[in-house]
């Protein structure tokens, strides 16, 4: 995935958040930790208990400031902050298409550690949405981590798939979804489970239609993707599966337990979106021996 050069992505509502860093073990991070970190990239499960945070970790939270140099679609495909926050953009245009009375999320940037009305988001509870401020949190230094220190793809429409998941949780929210179908801890076939894989669908959704969307002059924001881009994308949805969560963290396979579907299932209701649209998505009328 890539944006078109002079796409003009200014006027992006997102916000950096925070200061300083979190860092373990006296500022240097290693493998067990990073493994920690990938597993709250994508699950938005706080795993801090088995991470702890170390000197240089700034928990204050600090004031919001704008996404410096983030006007073009060159800017979005030079730096992590910026691509997040064009990509808000391009998410919020079709959803406007796609929802009556739309509302956009807040998108917040986080630097190290920023407060949110869900608690503290930092670059060890990963990116996740919260209901109570319709605001989306991402660190991009887990896609630093992922691609510098653990050799994970974290390709640029992989970030995005993450952006578009937690988008698709404020849809749910702001059209009742969540409302209509509360988490009932049911494990695999439970609404939990499902609310999941329909953001994943969601997503899916956004990227089959997105270099529909254009800028006020009529340029294309992103060109389409290539099939190399796609399968990062569903490889990002398979492995955060939680049946490939659970056998690589040495576990047997629990679908009692499951939260967020296993890797099958991401990678179907993903690819369901992509080629189906939003109509494709209903997680929640689908037998639990089907979904």
């Amino acid at each position: 995935m890539t944006f078109n050069e002079n796409a003009n992505v200014g006027g992006n509502t997102a916000r950096r958040r925070g200061a300083g860093v979190a860092v373990a073990g006296g500022g240097v991070v290693g493998l067990g930790a990073i493994a920690v970190l990938l597993l709250q990239l994508f699950t938005g499960q706080d795993f801090s208990s088995v991470l702890p945070l170390g000197p240089g970790t700034d928990a204050s939270g600090g004031g919001d400031t704008e996404i410096a140099q983030c006007e073009t679609g060159a800017d979005a495909n030079a730096n992590d902050s910026c691509r997040l926050a064009a990509g808000s953009v391009v998410l919020d245009k079709y959803w406007q298409d796609q929802v009556q009375g739309y509302r956009a999320p807040t998108l917040v940037i986080v630097n190290g550690s920023a407060s949110s009305s869900c608690g503290t988001a930092s670059n060890q509870t990963g990116p996740f949405y919260c209901p109570q401020d319709e605001s989306v949190y991402v660190d991009p230094t887990f896609f630093g981590l992922m691609r510098d220190q653990f050799g994970a793809s974290a390709g640029d429409l992989a970030q995005l798939y993450v952006l578009a998941h937690e988008y698709g949780h404020h849809v749910q929210y702001i059209t009742g979804i969540m409302d209509e179908h509360p988490n009932d801890g049911a494990g695999a076939t439970g609404n939990g489970v499902r609310t999941e894989l329909q953001a994943d669908c969601f997503a899916g959704a956004w990227v089959g239609a997105m270099t529909e969307e254009v800028d006020e002059n009529g340029v294309p924001y992103l060109q389409a993707p290539t099939q190399a881009q796609i399968a990062d994308a569903i490889n990002a949805a398979r492995t955060v599966g939680d049946d490939n969560i659970q056998q690589q963290s040495g576990g047997f396979v629990n679908p009692e337990s499951w939260t967020h579907g296993s890797s099958e299932q991401r990678q179907r209701w993903f690819q369901l979106g992509y080629q189906g649209g939003v109509s494709a998505c209903d997680t929640f009328g689908v037998p639990g021996g089907s979904l």
